[in-house]
């Protein structure tokens, strides 16, 4: 069996000898792939020097968190891996923890995604927007499992979990594809969860193993450029991202073409002057005919692994 984990880093030198020897003791065997999206703190030399087992591949330019996983998950995949980890630059794992996730995953291959729990960096409690995401509404019996220690060692179904550590299946890889590139950061993970439902797959957390993400000290619009206003305007990209909706496509396109493009421009703060980038997503938008019908999905996956 063979499992790649790819991390996609900028600047990530804060965190970088955690995040790589955690994987070097954990208790499988595991493939690394860093994809670094142009760091300048000297990253890429650490790595070179420091863990020269990783495959490095540097960009010329910040190429986003979708667009960069996209490029790991596929050497990984072309390469013949029956399981992708996603772990955040920000993160570090439990010597146990893909091993446990796998174990877990072969006895429940429905699930086309699952993650361990999150803890914040000094481990002292869960991560907090983590916490959100397992109330019970959305992740069942969880929180009463914990409270009254009948825990199970089961993935629990969840509706949401951030991709900042997920083990995905190759057979999910096949169905669903990559990440959407009309997603520079933020909001990838979002379309990339409607997707695996649109193709029957469930979404899940083990809630027996962790991964550590530090992202508490830190502001992410720093590192990817979001602030507030992007956050809200990345929701009309998802409602239009979603498989699920019924709205026409080309009759919203038409109707909302300005407020479409302004939320779509807002997802790059860095390229928000040049016209060109609302033109390019516009028309993969288009040419993908996301939202349509049952073809998004395909198209994305069929695009991605050829």
């Amino acid at each position: 069996m063979k499992i790649v984990v790819v991390i996609v880093t900028h600047n990530p030198k804060k965190w970088l000898h955690k995040c790589l020897s955690s994987l070097k003791n954990s208790t499988i065997d595991l493939s690394t792939i860093v994809v670094d999206n142009k760091s300048t703190d000297g990253s890429p030399a650490i790595i070179k020097n420091d863990f020269p087992e990783v495959k490095l591949i540097e960009e010329k330019e910040n190429k986003g968190f979708g667009n960069g996983n996209n490029i790991g998950i596929k050497k990984a995949f072309n390469e013949g891996a029956d399981y992708v980890f996603l772990l955040n630059q920000d993160a570090w794992i439990e010597q146990d923890t893909i091993a446990n996730l796998i174990i877990a995953h072969q006895k429940e291959p429905q699930y086309g995604i699952v993650s361990p729990m999150h803890l914040n960096g000094k481990g002292d409690a869960l991560d907090y927007k983590f916490s959100l995401y397992i109330h019970p509404s959305s992740c069942k019996n969880m929180y009463s499992d914990i409270y009254l220690n009948k825990i199970k060692n089961t993935i629990y179904e969840v509706d949401f979990i951030n991709a900042a550590a997920w083990l995905i299946s190759r057979n999910c890889i096949e169905k669903v594809g990559g990440f959407n590139p009309s997603f520079f950061h933020y909001g990838e993970d979002d379309n990339y969860i409607q997707r695996i439902k649109f193709h029957s797959f469930k979404l899940g957390i083990l809630p027996t193993c962790n991964i550590f993400h530090d992202r508490e000290t830190i502001l992410h619009k720093n590192i990817y450029f979001e602030d507030e206003m992007v956050s809200y305007k990345r929701l009309s990209v998802l409602k239009f991202s979603n498989p699920y909706n019924n709205c026409s496509f080309q009759n919203e396109y038409k109707k909302n073409y300005m407020a479409l493009a302004k939320a779509i421009v807002f997802l790059k703060i860095g390229d928000m002057k040049k016209n060109i980038l609302k033109i390019k997503i516009l028309n993969q938008l288009d040419k993908e005919n996301i939202l349509k019908n049952n073809n998004e999905s395909k198209k994305i996956a069929s695009s991605f692994l050829n």
